[in-house]
């Protein structure tokens, strides 16, 4: 790719990025303490119509009228390792919101911000995953783009312990880490280790290429297409063609896959027209009434999007969008489920 190109590129970026974005609920906000599961109340009735819901098949009215009314996992978004391209993330959150997605489980819980920098430690991450799970009763989720999407895998590795037996619990209300490894697990109510804590999905686009010579990626580089366990299910992200990531037209060539097998582990290849540094932007989808019923109508029933049948341009990462999104509310639903079957259990 000439100079001419990149350059191009990042003026894309700059100007999809910068485009106005929907108004959402501003400020920090701070996970509840206490036992997540046992006051939840919600009412039995709205327990049912969770109960009743397929997480393969969730609709708009699903969200908008009981997924809404209970607790959602933290998502945490990681952008690209290249000033502005963080503004790309901001969008896919802006996207999530316009959605449905509560803006409050997007936020960091102190500052505010949307995503994280890749070149933030991964184990402060994977700290503070343990951290909501342990607060909230629900296994958090993790989106990375770029650069971010290796630090999804690393942090995925972290949580597995492949790079050390321990790790602290970090605070994001204080930004520190606290004097202990170990979490109350919201289900047993034992203490239990930060390491071996899973997330229940993971997405990862343009991950790899030039990125992992930098020393913050040494330790994930040889490991980057395997995914451990402390993930529930991982969607890896291929371009069509990337030069970025230097992947070219076929994820069957080097795949993501489950370190045991016991991953549910997704290769998608996007449209050789999206673009590396601009896929996560897509903060107009739900304000495109047309879009917005692609968006409600489409399953993740297909591991390549059919182009002829792409709505709108390349440039609105329309299939990106979606198939993360189906997984996301998938997500939501089986995470919510698992808590009310806990709580009645309890009741019982």
């Amino acid at each position: 790719m000439t100079f001419r190109s990149l350059r191009i590129l990042a003026l894309a970026t700059v100007v999809a990025a910068c485009a106005p974005l929907p108004s959402v609920p501003e400020g920090p906000a701070v996970a509840p303490r206490g036992d997540p599961i046992g006051s939840l109340d919600v009412g039995r009735d709205l327990e049912e119509r969770l109960l009743a819901i397929d997480p393969q098949d969730v609709t708009a009215a699903d969200v908008r009228d009981t997924l809404s009314r209970f607790p959602a996992p933290r998502v945490v978004l990681l952008h690209g390792g290249v000033f502005p391209v963080h503004l790309a993330m901001t969008s896919f959150a802006q996207f999530m919101i316009g959605m449905g997605y509560p803006a409050a489980q997007i936020r960091h819980p102190a500052d505010g911000s949307w995503s994280h920098s890749p070149y933030e430690s991964s184990e402060r991450v994977a700290g503070m995953i343990a951290w909501a799970y342990e607060r909230d009763g629900l296994r958090p989720m993790m989106i990375g783009h770029s650069q971010g999407g290796m630090q999804v895998v690393k942090v995925l590795h972290d949580l597995a312990g492949t790079f050390a037996a321990e790790l602290p619990v970090w605070n994001p209300l204080t930004d520190r880490a606290e004097a202990r490894t170990t979490i109350v697990d919201p289900y047993t109510r034992q203490p239990r280790p930060v390491v071996g804590v899973q997330v229940s999905y993971a997405s990862a686009v343009g991950a790899g290429g030039p990125s992992g010579v930098l020393p913050n990626q040494w330790g994930v580089i040889g490991r980057l297409k395997e995914v451990p366990d402390t993930a529930v299910q991982f969607n890896g992200y291929f371009l069509g063609i990337d030069w970025f990531a230097m992947t070219l037209a076929d994820a069957r060539l080097d795949p993501f896959r489950s370190a045991s097998g016991r991953v549910e582990v997704r290769n998608v290849v996007l449209p050789a027209g999206y673009l590396h540094v601009t896929v996560p932007v897509t903060h107009h989808l739900p304000q495109n009434a047309e879009f917005r019923r692609l968006l409600d109508e489409y399953r993740a029933t297909t591991e390549k999007p059919d182009e002829a049948t792409m709505p709108g341009s390349y440039s609105d990462n329309f299939y990106y969008a979606a198939d993360n999104w189906a997984s996301i509310k998938k997500h939501w639903v089986l995470e919510l489920k698992r808590l009310v079957r806990e709580r009645r259990a309890r009741a019982g």
